[in-house]
């Protein structure tokens, strides 16, 4: 079979120029006013493309009559509601950045990203307002703050911010502002930092276009097929790009509605689709699987969903997933925040078992290098997955505020994600690992994703990082090692046997150990680096010891 690839991807609007959320907004506004666009369950709101258009036009002004000037930053740090979302998309009518935080970072996790940002303004939740009074002077550049009331006290949090010299107000002041003339901002107008989640040292922020922020977002149209009639469910936190510009900005980008919720629930995740009329919907990581294990129901298949954006899929339940909850289709992408997705699952096309997706060879370069020279591998070979886009500002500009870190990873005039994939002779491209967690056991190449995917089927389990700890014999390279996390008591012994004949004799773990929960990043990516410092403790199951 020839090489295959993506194709087929057709920007909703044909002119680049034109890749703004602002021109988006306005042109739905104008062509289909009444229309709903962003629909909050649990506040009970809906509204329309017109009524989002002329809040965020007062919120916008707000910002502006504060002394906000075009592409001045602006911290959003808030959980999920429908103000949330306005106060994004105003920061992208008034020719701001958005600079979206983690909710649970504090200390000095804040500390750098405010410090990376350089933010003159912010929005925040009233419950988080004194760990911004706790970092002090690395808060000092904000000049006012909008406090959001989520029922934890508003007014004294507003009060507490002027009494330690900083101006605030309640955010319903930015809605209530009287409308001024708003800068335009253009496609490579940077529109937003969105920061990776700095496992391997402080994170760092992505700065992206307006252009790339809604090219990132037409692809998740290309992938599900999304119309104006479509419905798209997020239940991830907005200061993710997840849903932001994979999810609701997709289905606006669509002129649809997008369904915002607080969180993710696994029992109740079928009744959200159901009750919202979802069409269209995304998963990431672990969710799928949680979802999948909960106790079937005969009402499952009673919706209207048509598509599942799964990233990863998780190969070994996607047919009975979809058959259990009547989806016609499971898509999938390989990408990162730098780069949007340059690998991308055709819709109802059948993928190999592990396969992420094709090239989209229109729109991105890609290759499969050796990361120690930069040369390519052959197919068939795992190599360092380096992407250049082919159209202008489809790619980040950098990392904010870090030359260095941009230069090292635009090396060669390739950005090199550190991640190693392999392709098959049809072109499929399949995920390996992170370089960085990759093992040699033996001589053998062993991806900790596959492990991970291998153990996480055992029903009882509901996490699982899989590590390389050194071996006790001469070049051994390393040892297995699968931290686990079960929803109820379960052997060592069992998940090894689990393993057996779902992946490789020497991929299967040497160490086991069972944990009430696994060392995180503030935005819930495990820190491998915690568990190898731990090592091999003394409650951890070692399957040779038997």
């Amino acid at each position: 079979m020839a090489m295959q690839y993506y194709e087929g991807l057709v920007p909703n609007f044909a002119d680049p120029e034109t890749w703004t959320l602002d021109h988006v907004l306005r042109h739905h506004a104008a062509e289909r006013p009444d229309a709903v666009c962003l629909d909050t369950p649990e506040e009970g709101l809906t509204w329309t493309y017109a009524e989002a258009v002329d809040a965020c036009e007062r919120i916008a002004s707000g910002f502006h009559a504060a002394g906000a000037r075009a592409g001045d930053r602006v911290v959003l740090m808030a959980a999920n509601s429908s103000r949330f979302v306005r106060t994004w998309w105003a920061t992208a009518l008034g020719a701001l950045v958005e600079v979206p935080i983690n909710t649970n970072y504090e200390g000095e996790f804040l500390r750098h990203q405010l410090d990376v940002a350089q933010a003159r303004f912010a929005v925040v939740d009233d419950h988080m307002v004194e760990r911004w009074i706790a970092v002090g002077e690395a808060a000092r550049g904000i000049e006012k703050f909008w406090v959001l009331d989520t029922g934890a006290g508003r007014d004294k949090a507003v009060e507490l911010l002027r009494e330690n010299g900083w101006q605030a107000d309640a955010w319903e002041e930015l809605e209530a502002a009287e409308k001024v003339e708003l800068p335009r901002a253009r496609a490579q107008d940077l529109g937003a930092i969105f920061y990776t989640s700095g496992t391997t040292g402080p994170s760092k922020g992505v700065a992206m276009p307006h252009g790339q922020l809604y090219f990132f977002a037409q692809i998740v149209v290309s992938l599900t097929r999304l119309t104006h009639e479509d419905t798209y469910l997020t239940t991830t936190p907005l200061f993710h790009g997840n849903a932001t510009f994979m999810a609701v900005y997709p289905v606006i980008v669509a002129g649809g509605r997008a369904v915002v919720r607080s969180k993710f629930s696994a029992s109740r995740w079928i009744d959200h689709v159901r009750d919202s009329r979802v069409t269209v919907t995304n998963l990431v990581g672990v969710m799928m699987d949680f979802a999948w294990k909960q106790p079937p129901r005969e009402d499952d298949r009673d919706n209207v969903l048509r598509a599942v954006y799964a990233a990863p899929t998780a190969s070994t339940i996607a047919d009975a997933f979809k058959e259990r909850f009547g989806i016609e289709a499971l898509v999938d992408a390989f990408g990162l925040t730098e780069t949007c997705a340059p690998i991308m699952s055709p819709y109802g096309v059948e993928r190999p078992a592990g396969a992420a997706g094709l090239q989209n060879k229109e729109w991105f370069d890609i290759r499969l290098v050796d990361p120690e020279t930069d040369r390519e591998v052959a197919v068939g070979e795992v190599g360092e997955l380096v992407v250049r886009p082919v159209h202008p500002w489809t790619c980040s500009n950098g990392y904010y505020g870090m030359p260095e870190k941009t230069l090292e990873a635009w090396r060669n005039l390739w950005f090199h994600t550190g991640d190693a994939l392999r392709k098959d002779e049809d072109g499929w491209f399949y995920f390996i690992d992170r370089y960085k967690d990759a093992l040699r056991r033996r001589g053998e190449n062993i991806s900790s994703y596959e492990v991970e995917q291998a153990v996480l089927g055992h029903p009882a389990v509901v996490e699982c990082a899989v590590i390389g700890v050194p071996a006790d014999q001469e070049a051994g390279e390393d040892e297995v090692l699968a931290v686990v996390v079960a929803s109820e008591p379960v052997e060592a012994a069992e998940i090894l046997a689990w393993c057996k004949g779902k992946i490789p004799g020497f991929a299967i773990p040497r160490y086991v150990r069972v944990v009430d929960a696994l060392p995180k990043t503030p935005s819930e990516k495990v820190r491998k680096a915690a568990l190898r410092a731990d090592g091999i403790t003394a409650d951890t199951y070692d399957s040779t010891a038997v």
